[in-house]
C-alpha cells in the first residue's frame, strides 16, 4: 500500500520556526564574536582563538533560550497586529 504524500503545509509552521530561531542563534553568536574580538583584541588574537572563548556549551544554553523567547515574542506581536 503507497504511502501518503507528506503534508508540506502542516510542515511550513515548522520550518518557518526553525529558520527564524536559527537566524536569531545567529545574530546572537555573531554579536558575541564582535564584542569579544573586539574588546580583547590584542596584537596577534585572530578570530579562530576569539571563536574558541565565544563557542562554549553555556552560550549555545542561552542563546537557545532567548531564541525560543525571541521567537515567542515575535509570533505574538505578529498575531496581535
Amino acid at each position: 500500500m503507497p504511502e501518503p504524500p507528506l503534508n508540506s503545509s502542516r510542515l511550513k509552521p515548522l520550518w518557518r520556526a526553525m529558520i527564524e530561531i536559527g537566524f536569531i542563534i545567529f545574530l546572537f553568536y555573531a554579536n558575541l564574536l564582535m564584542g569579544e574580538f573586539t574588546r580583547s583584541a590584542p596584537p596577534g588574537r585572530t578570530l579562530l582563538s576569539a571563536a574558541h572563548d565565544v563557542l562554549t556549551l553555556t552560550n549555545f544554553i542561552i542563546a537557545n533560550i532567548a531564541a525560543l523567547i525571541g521567537y515567542v515574542v515575535f509570533e505574538f506581536l505578529r498575531k496581535k497586529l
